[in-house]
């Protein structure tokens, strides 16, 4: 039994990443603010903002997990694009709330993974889904810039680390492309005095160059089951395979 445990599985690319596991038959449990009803799926309410729980989260669902359990993957989907505006004119509490969900949370869940499946043999992997702006400076995301860019390095020291534990965790960040999200309206929904690419982005969903949640979760799905992560580095792009 292979275990799949993804943050963020409410909606978007969450959703059907656990939606289509869960299809093949695989155990998933999806942590979200808002449970959804999908069948195999076993969804866990949490604000993954509020970090003083995720340790004890983590640990409840590793303990639930079936007995004959051969895999665990953690999937880090969660994130928000807020706050979206120009150093000097955000607001703080957004700034805060972003940094916990998008790097403090993934941080203390990875912790959690790799602590508690220690002496676990089998296959243990962590799957952080990063983005193009983690690798690019884009004006008015200084701070998802800035959480991506961390989330990315963050995976660089476990994947040094890893090198020397006996059941080593396998761990890699990657970027699945533009995709036709809820996050997506919330970037052609700001302003172009906070964000001055908003043309650009407008064009994407007006040309149809979006992908789908659906689509994406498909490919990761593949890219997970087919491709081993010594051997791609920790740093990669959907879109090269």
């Amino acid at each position: 039994m292979n275990v799949y445990i993804i943050t963020g599985a409410s909606k978007g690319i969450g959703f059907e990443l656990a939606k289509q596991l869960s299809s093949e038959g695989h155990f998933v449990v999806g942590i979200a603010r808002t449970a959804n009803e999908l069948e195999g799926v076993k969804f866990i309410g949490a604000d993954l903002s509020e970090t003083a729980q995720l340790e004890a989260l983590l640990d409840e669902i590793i303990v639930a997990a079936p007995q004959d359990a051969v895999a665990f993957t953690l999937i880090n989907n969660a994130g928000i694009v807020d706050p979206i505006g120009l150093m000097g004119a955000v607001n703080v509490e957004e700034i805060t709330k972003a940094v916990a969900l998008n790097l403090t949370a993934p941080m203390i869940l990875s912790n959690v993974f790799i602590m508690k499946l220690k002496d676990f043999e089998g296959s243990k992997r962590i799957v952080n889904i990063s983005s193009g702006a983690a690798r690019n400076v884009y004006e008015g995301w200084g701070t998802y810039c800035t959480t991506k860019a961390g989330l990315d390095h963050f995976s660089r020291v476990v994947a040094l680390e890893q090198g020397n534990a006996a059941y080593p965790v396998d761990i890699v960040s990657i970027a699945p492309g533009i995709i036709d999200t809820g996050m997506q309206e919330t970037i052609r929904g700001s302003k172009e005095e906070a964000f001055p690419l908003l043309d650009r982005f407008i064009d994407y969903k007006e040309k149809g160059v979006l992908k789908s949640a659906e689509q994406t979760a498909g490919q990761l799905i593949a890219f997970m089951g087919n491709v081993d992560f010594k051997t791609v580095g920790t740093i990669v792009d959907l879109w090269d395979f």
